[in-house]
């Protein structure tokens, strides 16, 4: 797992209006489901997705995952942001390669606790 790094500028309130909109979104979508993790991405002509993660017998799938394969599915082209909320602490590097394959290098991915309290990012 990529740990994110510190930022000042990563709490809640200083994010830019659509970041926290990606942040409620996946902090909705987790509470409704009760899912381990929420996360939400914001392709590049301003689309939203949010997901929860999948945890079935047989089909596992992050919340991140399932937000690029809806992007994807979606007929999006890239990806601006993606948010993930969870109480890992941390981005997995299968989430990273994921977006990475999709939308390239440098797409900031920004990690919070449930509650929505973002603590740090990554780049793909």
């Amino acid at each position: 797992m990529t740990e994110p790094t510190p930022e000042s500028a990563a709490t809640p309130t200083e994010l830019s209006a659509e970041d926290r909109k990606l942040v409620t979104l996946a902090r909705a979508t987790r509470a409704r489901t009760g899912a381990a993790e929420g996360a939400a991405v914001r392709d590049t002509d301003g689309r939203t997705y949010a997901a929860a993660t999948v945890a079935l017998p047989s089909l596992q799938v992050s919340a991140v995952g399932v937000c690029v394969a809806m992007a994807v599915a979606s007929g999006s082209r890239g990806l601006e942001a993606v948010v993930l909320l969870t109480d890992a602490g941390s981005v997995s590097d299968g989430d990273l390669a994921a977006v990475r394959e999709f939308a390239g290098a440098d797409v900031p991915v920004l990690v919070g606790d449930p509650r929505g309290a973002v603590g740090g990012s990554t780049a793909s």
